[in-house]
């Protein structure tokens, strides 16, 4: 530690903000979005009741429109709309040791998918060397910089590869397949990203379905040096898909394989869960809060990195198995399954079936582990599964769990994809008790009969806009009055 510290030159030490020792980050709440130079807990845009306007339905539409008491949804007659959309994300996690990407590594293999997904989280650890200049000193933003512009080079090329590919998604009628969107709508932009030390986690989307995001906010965790510095802990990104709210949590948990070590990565993961707090939005108009606040208020939840639990056995006991790729039975002595199947951590969270080989601890550029070549036990890392994918929540369905094969670092990648459910009502913006106001022309309270011809309905609810696309030109917002 002492030999590090002289990596930090005498005129950086009076800048070293105190906050960052004590994990109180004057950013902490601020990411960088494509649509923003800097995002901030603020929403990424305003929903209608919070710019006091209203969605107003033209005369000639209000006859056939029904509006449903229960669920606040505007549907037609003789086409009703769906209330749910069915996605594909795509999830991946990958500690790069300390190295920088240069121009010649691709990220194409491990972010391509049989079929292109509409949402990406990809989440990266130590993609800076964790030593004192790092962990303490002014953030080194240019390997992520680097990191972004691979992934955006990645996914965007992977658009041709499926221009007449068809993507069906078990989407009803109104979605349409992947092939049969224009090209910029086939690519991906960045909704957040954020960095903490040596932990990245980035959100892409694609196009047309950015402004489907609502309520982007995110929150850092430190759980490293003294319990609070970032060279270990997480960052979460919290949002809202149309209806659905969505929680990424990218994590480094404690290393070590000495016995105990998976009582501290338990620890580190109840503090996560409390410390992780994101910044509220209020509607008064409506009197609730829109958006969690906390990682297990969220609907859909999807937890990544490199969580360092490790095997219980030495690797002289996992050798033979190792030669035999008998996974199932090193699973067995896997810590996080014990620890979770014990009910000490990850109660109620999903994993996956795992059928790939552990993913550390590789010699760089080999397909050999550490243990197999190093004399040193110190050094000697019995192999395992750090690397790991879980999700909570119902709308979540895990299409497949793999791990790639790049030898760029001492990890294999892990990457998974999901089928996502996301609701297209507004449950979370009207509650039952709230009265939507209306035209002057005297009406009943709606129930589901139809709107009347004459009169103009006024909805204060943003998500009911985006079910009436269809008919834009038929849609004109007015100010509130």
């Amino acid at each position: 530690m002492r030999t590090e510290s002289k990596k930090i030159s005498k005129s950086s030490w009076p800048k070293l903000p105190v906050r960052k020792w004590l994990n109180i980050n004057n950013s902490a709440d601020k990411f960088q979005s494509d649509y923003s130079v800097t995002g901030t807990a603020m929403d990424r845009r305003k929903s209608c009741s919070d710019q006091d306007r209203y969605v107003v339905v033209g005369d000639d539409l209000s006859e056939g429109w029904l509006m449903d008491s229960t669920n606040g949804m505007l549907g037609k007659k003789t086409t009703p709309f769906t209330d749910a959309l069915k996605l594909r994300m795509f999830v991946g996690t990958w500690n790069v040791g300390g190295k920088s990407p240069n121009e010649c590594l691709s990220l194409r293999n491990w972010l391509t998918s049989p079929s292109p997904a509409d949402v990406y989280v990809i989440g990266f650890q130590e993609i800076v060397p964790l030593n004192a200049g790092n962990v303490l000193g002014p953030e080194d933003s240019g390997p992520a910089a680097k990191w972004l512009t691979l992934i955006r080079e990645a996914l965007n090329a992977n658009k041709c590869d499926h221009e007449s590919s068809n993507y069906d998604n078990d989407n009803t009628a109104n979605n349409s397949s992947f092939s049969e969107l224009t090209s910029d709508q086939r690519s991906y932009c960045v909704a957040a990203s954020k960095q903490m030390v040596g932990i990245f986690l980035s959100v892409w989307v694609r196009a047309d379905l950015y402004n489907q995001v609502s309520n982007l906010k995110v929150s850092c965790v430190g759980r490293g040096i003294m319990g609070y510095l970032g060279n270990k802990g997480s960052i979460s990104i919290s949002m809202t898909l149309y209806s659905t709210t969505f929680c990424f949590v990218c994590t480094h948990l404690a290393s070590g394989e000495k016995y105990g070590d998976e009582v501290r990565r338990n620890f580190d993961v109840t503090e996560i869960l409390k410390k992780t707090k994101f910044s509220h939005t209020y509607n008064k108009s409506l009197g609730h809060t829109l958006s969690p606040e906390s990682i297990l208020e969220h609907d859909n939840i999807i937890w990544l990195g490199d969580l360092n639990y490790r095997l219980a056995a030495g690797y002289d006991d996992t050798h033979e198995l190792l030669k035999k790729n008998n996974w199932q039975a090193l699973l067995e002595m896997d810590q996080l399954r014990i620890e979770q199947r014990a009910g000490r951590v990850f109660q109620g969270w999903n994993e996956g079936s795992i059928y790939f080989a552990p993913t550390y601890k590789y010699l760089t550029n080999s397909d050999n582990y550490v243990a197999q070549t190093s004399k040193s036990k110190e050094k000697r890392r019995t192999p395992a599964w750090c690397d790991r994918i879980l999700w909570k929540g119902e709308g979540l369905s895990q299409i497949w769990y793999v791990r790639g094969e790049s030898k760029f670092s001492d990890h294999r990648p892990v990457y998974s994809l999901f089928s996502v459910k996301v609701d297209l009502t507004s449950k979370n913006l009207i509650p039952s008790n709230v009265t939507i106001p209306r035209s002057s022309c005297p009406l009943k309270p709606l129930t589901n009969a139809a709107l009347s011809s004459t009169c103009a309905a006024k909805v204060q609810v943003e998500e009911q806009l985006l079910l009436l696309t269809r008919a834009q030109s038929c849609l004109d917002t007015a100010p509130r009055f």
